[in-house]
């Protein structure tokens, strides 16, 4: 599998870090630290080679002198210490926020865009670009916080060394580029073995969520030992990509450590030719020494950059995503009375195949419009565009005349109850979720909204009442409870708008019953629009829609197009035949 191009990874990396600049003034400081972590190293070096001489030529030195360097000793470790624990704290300070931040960004985004994103992606992608690679992302920290300290470090070092022994300084440090070549060579491994396991890894977040909510049908069909292959195989693929990562990243340290002993071998021959005294030698050892832990460290923050920019990429791809329903510049709150819902030769299309046709449709407040045709006729479509799901591909759809484009979405939402057939209930309490559309709502305004909406009396049969935990998407309640609960979240915040899509079409005949009742109490008095299969549910509106490929065939009342002899006349033989 090809990787991105490395521009495209180079300006993910460029924009994790352009993500740092509000948090300069703690870079600065984590910095500052940093420079006293490397400043404190060095100094280390020197003190070690006064101290060794004194020890080696006491000759040449007094008790105190000794003295002297021995205290210096601790104080420049202290030193280090501090300048070591701050840096890396204010740093990676830093990088975590970058990766909350990101996790944020991306939240945003992914409430911002339309219906048609999620109809196009799978949910557990969008779980793991949320949750595994802004984790990924989180090894930035880490990178960074060595970056603050270890170049400080690798260059006071190599001054001091070449300070000490011109020559063998740098003979030995013309090595360490040399090591630098494999390392870059296995980072861009690590780069596309990164995005190809967040790939595969995401493969195998969703096929768990698609598992998990499937389970009836699994269990229905005995497919748990297929299920348990598939789930198997993709683990597989997971664990070889992340095995791969893993022996690229592991072949750094040999590198190094290989070329870092090869060094303290040239070392000991120079000192062995040139009659090296026992502290310079020690010393230039120590420096040795010192000098690997920031090279090591160094290589490392390159593999490290590198996965984090396959996690990041992912990331921003969804951040980049365009918002196709967005708020015009200067949209206006919508706060009048609803007198009127208009389609003015409404198109739109999924990509290249159109799904509604030159719709055209006036409805005066007050009246219920149902909506009856095919499956893929377009109805669904239709009243999806009316709270802007989707935009029209042409043509536009006005409320009291005005485009709803124009209007702030916020506010057009606001006039809008919606009830589907695949009811969505949070894993909270039953209050919770009646309340969901009016967070601040008193006790009694849930009570009364559940009443009626004919819930209250198998609310109150609950072990906790309106406490109750109803599970995850209400699975401890039975269909007909949970429309009942939609209709009742519906009502509470009192639309004058309706949108009732399939409300009664999962259900059985007493259940269907009980929200019938429900429904009728909601749409006395509102305009409503009715999206049914069922034309016994449809028969009682003002005005039948008949939709066919996109275009609206037949309209009329239930009496009138039952004695046109067309489209709906033909439905309802088929649903009514003996």
């Amino acid at each position: 599998m090809a990787g991105p191009p490395r521009d495209a990874t180079r300006g993910a990396v460029r924009r994790l870090f352009d993500c740092a600049r509000p948090y300069a003034g703690r870079i600065a400081l984590g910095v500052l630290f940093g420079l006293l972590f490397a400043g404190s190293t060095t100094g280390m070096l020197v003190a070690v080679r006064g101290f060794l001489g004194e020890v080696f030529d006491p000759a040449g030195g007094t008790w105190r002198r000794t003295l002297l360097i021995a205290a210096l000793l601790p104080l420049l470790g202290a030193a280090r210490g501090l300048g070591f624990f701050a840096s890396r704290y204010l740093i990676e300070w830093v990088g975590n926020r970058i990766v909350m931040d990101l996790r944020i960004r991306l939240c945003d985004r992914l409430q911002e865009l339309s219906l048609g994103y999620y109809s196009a992606s799978r949910t557990g992608e969008i779980i793991s670009r949320t949750s595994n690679d802004t984790t990924l992302v989180g090894g930035i920290a880490r990178a960074m916080s060595d970056l603050a300290q270890q170049p400080f470090v690798l260059v006071g070092t190599a001054i001091y060394l070449l300070v000490l022994d011109p020559v063998l300084a740098a003979a030995t440090l013309l090595l360490f580029p040399l090591c630098l070549l494999p390392v870059v060579a296995f980072g861009r491994r690590v780069r596309r073995y990164s995005r190809e396991g967040q790939q595969v890894l995401a493969d195998l977040v969703s096929l768990l969520h698609e598992v998990i909510g499937g389970v009836r049908v699994v269990k229905a069909f005995g497919r748990e030992d297929d299920e348990r292959r598939r789930f198997e195989d993709r683990s597989r693929a997971v664990f070889r990509r992340l095995m791969k990562v893993v022996r690229a990243k592991a072949m750094n340290e040999p590198i190094i450590v290989v070329f870092a002993v090869t060094g303290i071998s040239l070392v000991l021959i120079y000192a062995r030719f040139t009659g090296m005294t026992p502290d310079a030698f020690f010393t230039f050892a120590a420096g040795l020494v010192v000098l690997y832990d920031p090279v090591r460290k160094l290589s490392s923050v390159h593999l490290a950059v590198q996965r984090c920019a396959a996690a990041a990429e992912r990331i921003f791809e969804v951040i980049d995503t365009p918002v196709s329903v967005a708020e015009r510049p200067g949209a206006a709150n919508f706060e009048e009375p609803v007198r009127e819902v208009a389609f003015a030769g409404v198109s739109f299309a999924y990509g290249a195949a159109p799904v509604l046709r030159e719709i055209e449709l006036r409805v005066p407040a007050g009246r219920c419009t149902a909506l009856v045709g095919a499956s893929g006729s377009g109805k669904t479509t239709m009243i999806g565009l009316l709270p802007r799901f989707f935009d029209p591909s042409a043509g536009s759809v006005r409320l009291n005349g005005r485009d709803i484009r124009d209007l702030t979405l916020r506010s057009l939402r606001r006039q809008f109850g919606l009830v589907t057939q695949d009811t969505f209930l949070f894993n909270d309490t039953v209050a919770a979720n009646i309340a969901y559309g009016r967070p601040d709502a008193p006790a009694a305004a849930i009570e009364e909204a559940a009443r009626r909406a004919h819930a209250d009396g198998f609310i109150r049969a609950l072990p906790n009442g309106y406490a109750t935990p109803i599970g995850e998407r209400g699975d401890r309640l039975s269909g007909g409870q949970r429309q009942r609960l939609a209709i009742a979240r519906a009502l509470l915040v009192d639309p004058p708008i309706l949108l009732l899509d399939e409300a009664t079409s999962a259900l059985d005949t007493e259940s269907e019953r009980q929200v019938q009742a429900a429904l009728d109490e909601v749409m006395q008095g509102r305009t409503v629009f009715v999206v049914a299969h069922r034309l016994s549910t449809v028969a009682r509106a003002d005005t039948i829609l008949v939709l066919a490929e996109g275009r609206i065939v037949e309209r009329g009342t239930h009496a009138e197009l039952l004695a046109r002899g067309g489209v709906y006349r033909r439905l309802y033989d088929l649903q009514f035949q003996a």
